[in-house]
């Protein structure tokens, strides 16, 4: 591939442009079409806050070309790829990190069933608050989803382009949604996959999460029961559950490991929710803990690494940088509290989870801003991908900004529980893309606030008894 990588300075403060710098780690990686089929620049986002970018432009592109698809050689070789590491984020300087070790295991239960708990919680929050303001100084006044935007403006007048096209995902379109507002003369094309809510940010996109991801879990739930046969977890959506949560009950006074506890349970099948790609995996490692099977301990402690890292907060410090600066949360834990219990009622799989996430912004140390009232007017064609049931950024929010975005045209993918995952090989999403990077061909807009148009979602998966084969063996 034709890649390079170096930084941007940018301004720390574009209200200074001529005061302190940052810079921004970049990846381009440059088209192998003619001059005459070049067709710009494309940024990439994979999300967060707090996802580092660098290298999504190499999947993408290697993903257009791996698949069979009608035009998507032209839509990967007629651009130069760009990937970043948005401001504060891994290679990016400064990078932010504030306890790294926040989230090892075993912490304490998420469940504050206790005033004890919740002074725990509120505590740890507080203080990694604390530790996020005595480590990164200016830049947590300087991390907002604004700040970002004008960031990629920066990338692309450095690149010396009159426009961009973009791709992002999950939080990604936020920032594509923020970039469109404010700089809508320089979007030629851009691609929105799995939509945040602009009504709902933060704090009410998250308690939204909370009763789609327990619909998901269900929805998992009652796939393992499909197959009990393999899994041997019981044969209904209840039996399961009971199970599941059983013994997520156990973990609190016996840790898997030491380290496994109810939070680090909770973390590590919240994937579940998030892909049916990781059902499978999941499924052999749930049934190979519960039947005592060999290595099941291990298994589980590498999963949660891989999900929580410990070690290595950037992501989280990231995350609650931006989120907690781009608009003011409630700052009473009454509120948060009475919201979470509501809600956990209706949804207990990862309510308190993801209250406890977010907590610092109780304590955030920078001030918060307002957001953007969101306008796609002056974008004249958009893409915007989304599978019903996403969890993560539930469909509503598509629709938001399919309303928003009067020229865009929403790709739905009816019954799939999977967040943000164009270009994974479903030929009618991914074939819908490429059209539309080679060549601008979109389908038609239709009346009224529905999708545009549909495409299957990719199967849901089919286990064998391979996957059961670590449930046979005793640890």
């Amino acid at each position: 591939m034709h890649a390079q990588c170096g930084f941007l300075k940018v301004p720390l403060n574009y209200s200074h442009p001529n005061g302190a710098k940052i810079s921004l780690a970049v990846s381009r990686i440059a088209h192998t079409s003619s001059a005459a089929d070049y067709q710009g620049i494309i940024l990439t986002n994979p999300g967060g806050p707090g996802g580092s970018g660098l290298n999504l432009n190499a999947f993408l592109i290697q993903a257009l070309q791996q698949e069979k698809l009608t035009n998507g050689a032209a839509a990967a070789g007629d651009y130069d790829w760009i990937g970043f590491d948005p401001r504060g984020v891994g290679s990016s300087k400064p990078a932010l990190s504030c306890q790294p070790n926040y989230f090892s295991g075993d912490r304490p239960d998420y469940i504050p069933t206790s005033a004890s708990l919740v002074q725990t919680w509120l505590k740890r929050s507080k203080a990694y608050a604390q530790a996020c303001a005595k480590k990164n100084g200016a830049l947590l006044a300087n991390i907002t989803t604004i700040d970002s935007a004008r960031d990629m403006d920066s990338i692309r007048a450095a690149l010396g382009q009159q426009q961009i096209t973009y791709y992002g995902f999950s939080y990604g379109t936020y920032l594509g949604q923020v970039y469109s507002t404010l700089f809508g003369s320089h979007v030629r094309r851009i691609i929105l996959d799995s939509n945040v809510d602009p009504r709902d940010v933060w704090y009410a996109a998250n308690l939204n999460q909370d009763v789609a991801f327990n619909r998901n879990i269900k929805i998992w739930f009652a796939w393992l029961a499909k197959y009990h046969n393999v899994y041997h977890l019981g044969n209904t959506e209840q039996a399961v559950q009971k199970l599941f949560y059983s013994e997520e009950a156990r973990l609190l006074k016996h840790p898997a490991g030491g380290e496994i506890g109810p939070d680090e349970w909770t973390d590590i099948f919240l994937e579940a929710g998030y892909y049916e790609q990781t059902w499978l995996q999941l499924g052999s490692a749930l049934a190979g803990y519960i039947h005592n099977a060999k290595g099941a301990v291990k298994t589980l402690e590498n999963l949660y690494v891989g999900t929580d890292s410990p070690g290595n907060d950037n992501e989280f410090a990231v995350y609650n940088a931006v989120q907690c600066t781009d608009v003011q949360w409630p700052l009473s834990w009454a509120k948060w509290a009475r919201d979470n219990w509501r809600v956990y009622k209706e949804a207990p799989f990862e309510t308190w989870d993801n209250a406890w996430f977010n907590a610092p912004c109780l304590y955030w140390p920078a001030k918060a801003g307002k957001p953007v009232h969101i306008n796609g007017s002056k974008i004249s064609s958009a893409l915007l991908i989304d599978e019903t049931l996403d969890a993560a950024t539930p469909f509503p929010g598509s629709l938001e900004v399919r309303k928003l975005f009067p020229n865009a045209v929403l790709l739905a993918e009816p019954g799939g529980t999977t967040h943000a995952d164009s270009l994974s090989g479903d030929a009618c999403v991914d074939n819908t893309i490429a059209n539309y990077l080679a060549l601008g061909q979109l389908p038609a807009r239709q009346p009224g606030n529905g999708p545009d148009a549909t495409c299957k979602p990719l199967p849901v998966p089919v286990p064998t008894s391979a996957h059961s084969a670590a449930a046979a063996r005793v640890r």
